[in-house]
């Protein structure tokens, strides 16, 4: 891994197939989890282009502040920002999974011209309702809470056991700071996209198969991908058709 600093804090990050000729992608992992659980897609995915995976900021190898202040999604959307600049990338194709998902789409909402296309992986857009976004940051408390309490046994996520977080001292801030949403931008932002978009979703994701419709809806060239026998997890439950319907995808662009 290599690492950029960012105000104090260093930010892990690899670049796969760094002199590809393609329009790199940037890869964001889920929460709890790291760049790892990207493993089974980068060789298909970095064929051509570049792709960078990274660890969110509480995450993996990279820094866990103790200070909330150094956690927020502007702060997160800001480090993609800063790895792009990093490797030289003006535009790039931003994908992330489950809270990489959500940051893609608010990384579109801050920085549009930076953005090719969107890959939006078991994610949703948030909430307009303030009722749902209260009751969503009720739950994101309790588990933050829960990983303050239980430590490492409080934050694994079952499906991404092979690719989890190394160090469970950034998670409580980055649930709270991060996972919480505080108003309904990123969600109503989704009519304004103008880039091409596909949204994979497992089967087997029904906190997430409902977000996956209204973002396809919603953005006008999009593309739905529904993966059998997968879960939250689906680049992982289901590689190879994750793979094949991504590289479907970037040949359009």
């Amino acid at each position: 891994m290599e690492f950029l600093e960012r105000g104090g804090v260093r930010i892990a990050y690899r670049v796969h197939n760094a002199a590809g000729p393609g329009t790199p992608m940037l890869l964001s992992h889920g929460f709890s989890a790291t760049s790892t659980m990207w493993d089974r897609n980068v060789g298909a995915l970095s064929a051509d282009r570049p792709v960078v995976v990274w660890d969110q900021r509480g995450h993996g190898r990279s820094d866990s502040p103790v200070d909330p202040r150094a956690y927020s999604a502007a702060i997160s959307t800001d480090d993609m920002s800063a790895l792009l600049d990093k490797i030289g990338a003006q535009r790039a194709i931003i994908a992330g999974m489950s809270l990489g998902g959500y940051l893609s789409l608010a990384f579109q909402l801050h920085h549009p011209f930076r953005v090719a296309a969107l890959v939006l992986v078991d994610t949703g857009p948030g909430f307009k309702n303030d009722a749902a976004r209260a009751q969503w940051n009720d739950v994101v408390e309790r588990y933050a809470r829960r990983v303050e309490s239980e430590g490492f046994n409080g934050a694994l996520s079952p499906e991404l056991a092979d690719a989890v977080h190394h160090n469970p001292g950034g998670l409580a801030p980055t649930a709270r700071q991060v996972m919480a949403q505080h108003d309904d931008q990123v969600i109503r932002s989704l009519d304004d996209i103008a880039v091409p978009s596909l949204v994979v979703v497992g089967e087997n994701d029904p906190n997430y198969l409902a977000g996956a419709d209204y973002m396809a809806r919603h953005i006008n060239d999009a593309r739905k991908v529904v993966l059998a026998q997968a879960g939250h997890a689906s680049n992982i439950d289901q590689a190879d058709a994750f793979n094949t319907a991504v590289l479907e995808f970037l040949e359009r662009l």
